[in-house]
């Protein structure tokens, strides 16, 4: 435990950043999920599960949560996968 009060309120930014940091990450996991399946479904609104994804895969490279590289890769593959449905 920190001691002084400066620490404490350091401790306290970082836990809840990273509250906010995993619930983000946890609903672009879900997100992802639930474009994938529409899209093996072959579901009329694959197209905007799979656009609500790319603008949460967007953000959350924004703020860090996640690499460019890897907002990159998974837009790359999702965008595959609607084309090959098509």
């Amino acid at each position: 435990m920190p001691n002084k009060n400066s620490a404490k309120k350091e401790l306290r930014k970082s836990a809840k950043r990273q509250a906010e940091n995993s619930k983000m990450a946890d609903n672009l996991k879900k997100l992802i999920k639930k474009s994938r399946k529409a899209i093996e479904a072959k579901e009329e609104h694959a197209k905007e599960k799979v656009m609500e994804t790319l603008k949460a895969l967007d953000k959350a490279a924004k703020k860090g949560i996640i690499k460019k590289n890897t907002r990159d890769r998974k837009k790359s593959r999702l965008h595959k996968r609607l084309n090959k449905m098509k």
